[in-house]
């Protein structure tokens, strides 16, 4: 399955110019940007860090926001790239409002995980903020597993062909994996970890399998 045309994808289209001002907007104004919209732990208020003084600490927009900024070129273009492939073939299958709702479902849902996971690292004196989209990210990788389970993808290393399902597992093992032995510091897998799981609740929401129903069945 190839990649769609993004002006049949308003919402990934809209997401990818988002996420792309707000990198050069990031790159005008500094780390202001990441200081007032990144997502900060709990109990951080107040606190100095070596690129800010007097951090605001958590606010409740930031659960949003901070999945618009990127600490980098190659964050960016990974998440991009990612929601591009991925996105594109979910939002042609559901439509844009299920798409934009399931995106933020994960987004969101990412943070809150990060946040309690976070906001533990402060009571061992670590404090940072949390900035990306790649818990929305691996929410959309997790809806591609589940819609397109025999959709072949081709790994870059190694480069060899592999089901989507079969991939979903094992990102989401290694995830797991990385998170409780803290292997590769500095990235949020737990935050990975709870995109996946806020869209996999999503979806069986969706399909009827929780004992709360939606008002219809959106997908098989």
């Amino acid at each position: 399955m190839g990649p769609r045309n993004l002006s049949e994808t308003p919402v990934v289209l809209g997401m990818l110019i988002a996420n792309g001002l707000a990198f050069l907007a990031l790159i005008a104004i500094g780390p202001a940007l990441i200081v007032n919209f990144g997502l900060w732990p709990l109990g951080t208020e107040g606190a100095s860090l070596r690129f800010a003084t007097d951090i605001p600490g958590f606010e409740i927009w930031q659960l949003v926001t901070y999945g618009f900024l990127h600490g980098g070129p190659l964050h960016l273009f990974v998440n991009m790239f990612a929601l591009f492939i991925f996105g594109t073939a979910l939002e042609s299958l559901w439509g844009s409002r299920p798409f934009l709702t399931y995106y933020m479902v994960c987004l969101i849902g990412a943070g809150l995980i990060q946040l309690v996971v976070a906001t533990n690292a402060v009571e061992q004196g670590n404090i940072y903020p949390t900035v990306g989209a790649s818990g929305a990210v691996f929410g959309m990788l997790l809806g591609f597993g589940m819609m397109f389970p025999n959709e072949r993808l081709v790994l870059i290393f190694p480069p060899i062909p592999i089901k989507a399902k079969y991939f979903v597992l094992g990102y989401g093992a290694f995830e797991l994996w990385a998170g409780v032995t803290g292997t590769l510091s500095g990235i949020a897998h737990f935050a990975h970890l709870g995109g996946m799981a806020f869209g996999f609740v999503m979806i069986l929401y969706w399909r009827g399998k929780l004992p709360i129903k939606p008002s219809r069945i959106l997908m098989r």
